[in-house]
């Protein structure tokens, strides 16, 4: 069976040889000790993954993405970024320019396997795109954030929930990296569908954002309480909803990350 390809870019030279070495039976890895030298590698191969270190002497792995990220031969190839600085805002910018995750250093074998393995599949199932669920009475809403987000994410809509097993029985089946739900719907409204997401044991912390045409101090200081991270008044700017959304998955997906890493 042919091992799928993987660039691993970093300046120590024992490191390279080592993860060679240690994964040759799970990948076939293609070591490269600098930037000059991981774009000779993919003039000769086109990886499924690239594993890039941040910290290098002459180069650090935010130009190498920027690089590889500006060239349409190699937009597409997932990013995993190694760091040995556990700092929120590194993992934030290294993911806002690009990576698909990152990993901190020391890490174990079976921890990185998972990790590239993970976003190998969701490059073979083609849905390494975030998941967004929007539910709103109102199509032309609905409409609207399918039309703004697709590009950039999996988009599911719901125009209505009327009872909770409706919405348990749809979270069996996709597992949203964002909410984004109207306060007024004629059966179950917003303030009472995020108690009913948030006791699942999925999204006790997936970011909630509410969309609606009321923006009342007691309606924003009530979804505060009730877990909402974010509250966006219709009729939406466009360039503001995209930013809003893109910060909080941002912001979510490094928590997760940081949180299986501690486990």
């Amino acid at each position: 069976m042919d091992l799928k390809k993987i660039i691993y870019v970093d300046d120590v030279y024992y490191s390279l040889v080592t993860m060679k070495e240690r994964f040759k039976n799970k990948f076939d890895v293609y070591p490269a000790e600098s930037m000059e030298k991981l774009f000779e590698v993919l003039e000769k191969i086109t990886p499924d993954l690239i594993l890039l270190d941040i910290n290098m002497p002459e180069v650090n792995g935010f130009d190498v993405i920027k690089k590889l990220k500006a060239d349409t031969r190699y937009t597409n190839i997932p990013v995993i970024f190694l760091t040995a600085q556990r700092d929120k805002r590194i993992a934030l910018k290294g993911m806002a320019l690009g990576a698909v995750d990152f990993i901190t250093k020391p890490f174990s074998a079976d921890k990185l396997i998972e990790c590239i393995q993970y976003h190998l599949d969701m490059e073979v199932q083609d849905t390494d795109k975030p998941i967004i669920l929007s539910i709103d009475d109102n199509p032309s809403i609905l409409h609207a954030v399918s039309s703004l987000l697709e590009d950039d994410y999996t988009v599911y809509t719901l125009p209505e929930v009327k009872t909770e097993q409706v919405l348990t029985e749809l979270l069996k089946k996709i597992t949203p990296d964002l909410f984004l739900l109207d306060y007024n719907m004629p059966v179950l409204n917003g303030f009472e569908l995020v108690p009913i997401i948030r006791k699942l044991p999925d999204h006790e912390d997936t970011p909630i954002i509410f969309l609606t045409s009321e923006g009342t101090v007691d309606h924003i200081s009530t979804a505060v309480y009730l877990g909402v991270c974010d509250y966006i008044v219709k009729p939406i700017d466009k360039a503001v909803f995209r930013e809003k959304i893109a910060a909080h998955l941002t912001d979510f997906i490094v928590r997760r990350r940081i949180r299986s890493l501690n486990d």
